[in-house]
């Protein structure tokens, strides 16, 4: 019996499947969430606060959190990172 995914990796399957891109982008998504939600925490800012800084619905930040929700704009990236302080840095690896 020939099993076709032996020897290869993960990424290979999703690859495979057409999946890779999706994936990766949600797993970039989730981090950068991660990281504005961990500077919100250490300044003491909640959503609310947060959405009111950026001047957009409290709606429209929480998708950037939402975990099943990979797509998500660089503007509002951009827009949440500035008004943390902060700067968004995109860079092709």
């Amino acid at each position: 019996m020939k099993q076709a995914h032996i020897g290869s990796d993960f990424d290979d399957f999703l690859k495979q499947d057409g999946l890779l891109a999706e994936c990766e982008a949600g797993a970039l998504k989730r981090v950068v969430a991660w990281q504005i939600e961990r500077e919100m925490k250490r300044r003491k800012i909640s959503r609310a606060k947060l959405a009111s800084r950026m001047k957009t619905k409290r709606a429209t930040l929480d998708r950037l959190f939402a975990q099943n929700q990979s797509s998500v704009t660089l503007q509002l990236l951009e827009q949440a990172a500035l008004a943390l302080g902060k700067k968004l840095r995109v860079e092709l690896a």
